[in-house]
């Protein structure tokens, strides 16, 4: 990276965020959760933090919003530190999906070992695994990062209730195949785990936050942070993974909530929440300014 994030001037950051907020018209909101599906298509919140304490964020820093898949990234972080690289990685891949993240083809085509914990196949394991080596899993891992992290992450009981409102018959097949082949034990335990993860919702700093974790916290082993950034770099936006990582050179991951969280390296997180989505579930606005950012870094 030849430019640092704090030579980005302000004023170019601000005509970035108008022009992502137009781009974000061309994205739709997930309608399968029915809250998701009344967010504001306009709402745009972007928060930069570096390792020497620069920060700079735009939009309503105090609005909260469910990380959904993003949070995938910290079941796994959790689970690597818990019990081990070997172990987590014997249960789930680290090879990018060729279908989309809520795939039964690609689950079956690798015999029941999902591909990566980023798709919903891996984190529903992953999830199964939380449960089955802790009381309350989702509990444990909330706790932990508020810890590590000094966020005020919450569970987000409305959106819990709207997730589990509607029939998802992509993830129940996804449950049913994965206890048929043995990969998770309990099947309504693992399915409820993985929902109440992917509602950990807080604000935009308390994203920025939890993912300076995955470069910086003291607690966990460099090597298994860079197994997870590795995954993200690879697998973090579903089938658009290789092409915006060739396009930025940062891990990264992306939710249906309009979530996003990337990884300046050696320099600190980009955090965006916009709600409109393109066709494979990133947040439209949230790639086209982060697109920006590293055109510009490393231009």
């Amino acid at each position: 990276m030849t430019k640092p994030l704090n030579s980005i001037p302000q004023e170019q950051l601000n005509e970035w965020v108008e022009q992502a907020k137009q781009k974000a018209h061309l994205g739709k909101l997930p309608k399968y959760i029915p809250l998701l599906g009344q967010a504001d298509p306009n709402e745009f919140i972007f928060s930069i933090q570096t390792f020497d304490n620069y920060h700079f964020s735009n939009g309503n820093l105090s609005k909260t919003f469910s990380f959904m898949s993003v949070n995938k990234v910290f079941l796994l972080l959790y689970l690597l530190n818990q019990l081990g690289n070997k172990f987590i990685l014997q249960r789930v891949g680290a090879e990018a999906s060729d279908y989309p993240f809520n795939s039964l083809s690609q689950l079956q085509l690798d015999q029941g070992f999902p591909r990566n914990p980023m798709i919903n196949s891996g984190a529903i394991t992953l999830a199964g695994l939380l449960g089955e080596y802790t009381l309350d899993g989702c509990e444990y891992l909330l706790m932990w990062l508020n810890h590590y992290s000094g966020s005020q992450l919450f569970l987000d009981e409305d959106m819990l209730e709207s997730v589990r409102s509607l029939p998802n018959p992509k993830n129940q097949a996804l449950v049913d195949e994965l206890f048929k082949r043995g990969a998770i034990k309990n099947p309504e335990n693992a399915l409820d785990t993985y929902q109440k993860i992917c509602c950990l919702s807080g604000n935009i700093t308390d994203l920025a936050n939890i993912g300076l974790m995955i470069i910086q916290c003291s607690k966990i082993q460099d090597k298994t942070r860079q197994i997870v950034q590795e995954i993200m770099l690879n697998c973090g936006l579903y089938e658009d993974s290789k092409t915006f990582a060739s396009k930025t050179g940062f891990p990264s991951k992306s939710g249906v909530s309009g979530a996003m969280l990337s990884i300046v390296p050696q320099q600190g997180i980009i955090a965006c929440y916009s709600p409109p989505l393109d066709e494979k579930g990133n947040s439209v606005a949230g790639v086209f300014l982060i697109e920006k950012i590293a055109e510009f870094l490393n231009g």
